[in-house]
């Protein structure tokens, strides 16, 4: 038996001494492939920003500028640009609608001769409104004309009325959207 002892103490001492070798091998490839995928180079990420200019934040009509009246029409130029990091979808809608002249008059947005949005101000609020069929570019500026519409129907019911809005856009980016998804 005692020769028996001094063997078994030594298949011990062996395997201990290789269970601590494996476990600084392991130990080792561990931290070498962490290190390596920590520390690969060159791979740079960017965020871009949307950036819109609806008209320099001034507004397209003012308070008391005109007194509507039955069949009278009122256009303004405004404009839209672009100074986001990436080309654009954008919608321009009416945000902050009061007053009873918001059901009555009728209010068109174009370029040029093209409509973009048509509705009373009631109707082109934020969620209604869709985004344009076309995108501004990086930099790009549209020159827009908003008319307000007093219909010649309205009559004597629309006498002593008025409406305050505040005209908004919004714009997404392009990349990664093609749903022209606005959250």
């Amino acid at each position: 038996m005692d020769k028996n002892k001094p063997q078994t103490a030594r298949k011990l001492t062996v395997g201990i001494i290789t269970i601590i070798v494996l476990l600084f091998c392991l130990t080792i490839t561990t931290f070498a492939l962490a290190y390596q995928t920590a520390s690969v180079e060159n791979n740079l990420f960017r965020t871009g920003g949307v950036e819109i200019n609806l008209n320099d934040g001034q507004p397209v009509i003012r308070e008391h500028e005109f007194l509507f009246e039955p069949g009278m029409t009122v256009e303004k130029d405004f404009f839209i640009e672009n100074n986001s990091t990436w080309e654009v979808y954008y919608k321009i809608y009416f945000d902050d609608v009061s007053g009873g002249l918001a059901d009555v008059l009728q209010i068109t947005i174009r370029e040029d001769d093209e409509v973009l949005w048509q509705g009373k101000a009631q109707a082109l609020t934020r969620k209604a409104v869709s985004a344009a069929e076309d995108t501004l570019q990086i930099g790009q500026r549209k020159d827009l004309t908003i008319s307000f519409y007093f219909p010649q129907q309205a009559g004597n019911e629309a006498q002593d009325l008025n409406m305050s809005f505040v005209l908004s856009a919004e714009g997404v980016q392009t990349k990664n959207n093609p749903n022209r998804v606005f959250d």
